[in-house]
């Protein structure tokens, strides 16, 4: 059989050819991985015994007993009956089929030629450089350094506790009686009237209702957008603002309570801490896998740059 010539461009794939291409790029990416890290046993000679923990070797790429394990348990799965020996042989065809696709396209370039199989198999090797040095747990010592490091970690944001009419103005027609109906809220709500009772006669339903509770700065902004933020992070305690115009409409704000920032037990924040010395150590590990892949390999550039 004459395989096809997959090196002419190639025009937009059906369905069928994406899970194809998917295949590709899930065992590109482990051939890669293993490459690299000696994963994987190399190619042995014709008629030689499989080692043990494999169930095939195709062109001398061993199929472990590990990933035919997971498939099967995949197939089983959606199986009331389970599955019998028959389905057992075509899985096993299946992953032959899949590591045949898989060195073909490799050996047509395919890695580097389509955009997406070269996205994914990057982000494949990325994502197993950056979680191999996830696994370890930070010590307490490296929490207490990281702590003295980022002081900043261990303060807790300032936040308020805001309450508002909001009286809507999307069109023109609605713009006076809007902006009269937030100005006698900020007047009625100034003379000591319960907040509610002036709500439910001045305000329209908020589109996003606004929490009674302290909120960091940060958090407001999803609610009152940056004009209104404004303007009730510059009142005091208890004090009412003039009627404050937004996309949506008019808003009366109320600053009910002020707390300002605070600091924070390590305890407190311990999963922040974790997470983020993960995330750096990630950064390193990558940096440092990158820098020796660059040192072993034959980088050149060119002098200038269009």
């Amino acid at each position: 059989m004459v395989l096809p010539d997959l090196r002419a461009p190639m025009s937009p794939r059906p369905a069928a050819s994406r899970r194809g291409v998917a295949l590709l790029v899930l065992g590109a990416a482990a051939g890669i991985l293993a490459a690299a890290g000696g994963l994987v046993g190399g190619a042995g000679a014709g008629g030689r015994s499989l080692p043990a923990g494999a169930v095939a070797r195709v062109n001398g790429q061993l199929i472990s007993s590990a990933e035919y394990d997971r498939v099967l348990a995949g197939v089983s799965a959606d199986r009331r009956d389970g599955v019998d020996a028959a389905t057992r042989r075509q899985v096993l065809e299946r992953l032959i089929d899949a590591e045949l696709l898989v060195a073909r396209g490799l050996e047509l370039g395919l890695a580097r030629r389509d955009p997406r199989v070269r996205k994914d198999l990057t982000a494949a090797v990325i994502d197993a450089v950056v979680a191999e040095s996830a696994d370890r747990e930070p010590t307490e010592a490296e929490l207490a350094a990281f702590s003295t490091e980022r002081p900043d970690v261990l303060r807790r944001p300032g936040r308020v506790r805001v309450r508002q009419i909001w009286c809507r103005a999307a069109t023109a027609v609605e713009e006076t009686a809007a902006l009269a109906r937030a100005r006698d809220a900020a007047d009625r709500l100034r003379r000591g009237e319960v907040f509610a009772a002036v709500r439910d006669a001045t305000g329209d339903p908020e589109l996003a209702p606004l929490p009674d509770v302290l909120l960091p700065p940060a958090k407001l902004l999803d609610y009152l957008g940056p004009t209104a933020l404004r303007a009730a992070l510059a009142l005091e305690p208890g004090a009412v603002s003039d009627p404050v115009r937004s996309r949506t409409g008019y808003h009366v704000l109320q600053l009910v309570e002020r707390r300002e920032d605070d600091d924070v037990a390590p305890a407190e924040v311990r999963g922040q801490l974790v997470a983020e010395l993960r995330r750096r150590r990630g950064e390193r590990a990558l940096r440092a896998y990158l820098d020796e892949l660059r040192r072993r390999g034959d980088v050149e550039t060119a002098a200038t740059l269009p």
